[in-house]
């Protein structure tokens, strides 16, 4: 099993900006998924906000974004990351795994399962208050 680690930044309504200039900064296929992308946003202002944007350059570069919605409390000085747990298609067992053992002690926002953009995610924050996400890559159109 290959493991990619991928920076997942949290922004409040600056994803797209911020993956435009790490694009710019970096090269590579940004890919933008918004809320209203995903069948709607809970507020109708954020539905074009981004729930998923990536930045990845033939160098190696990749990062990650989101635009934390208002239900969620967030800070730019609080919860500015995630660590990005990805594996491919196969390495469900193996992540289910490493999930289930950051869970212990932790807190479960997202359970880990099937979600419109990948057969595998989750989200959590471990018994250190580190939040993880755990998913299985899928291809993805550039934006």
């Amino acid at each position: 099993m290959t493991i990619d680690v991928t920076p997942h930044l949290n922004f409040r309504g600056d994803a797209r900006r911020a993956l435009e200039f790490y694009q710019a900064a970096f090269g590579g296929d940004l890919v933008v998924m918004t809320y209203a992308d995903m069948g709607g946003a809970a507020r109708p202002e954020e539905a074009d906000q981004v729930v998923w944007g990536q930045v990845a350059a033939p160098s190696g570069f990749r990062v990650m974004a989101y635009d934390v919605p208002s239900s969620r409390a967030w800070s730019r000085g609080d919860d500015p990351f995630f660590v990005s747990v990805r594996g491919a298609a196969g390495d469900e067992d193996a992540l289910t795994a490493s999930w289930e053992k950051l869970a212990e002690g932790g807190a479960v926002i997202q359970p880990l399962g099937p979600s419109a953009w990948s057969p595998l995610y989750g989200m959590l924050a471990d018994r250190f208050g580190v939040t993880w996400v755990v998913d299985i890559a899928a291809e993805y159109p550039a934006a």
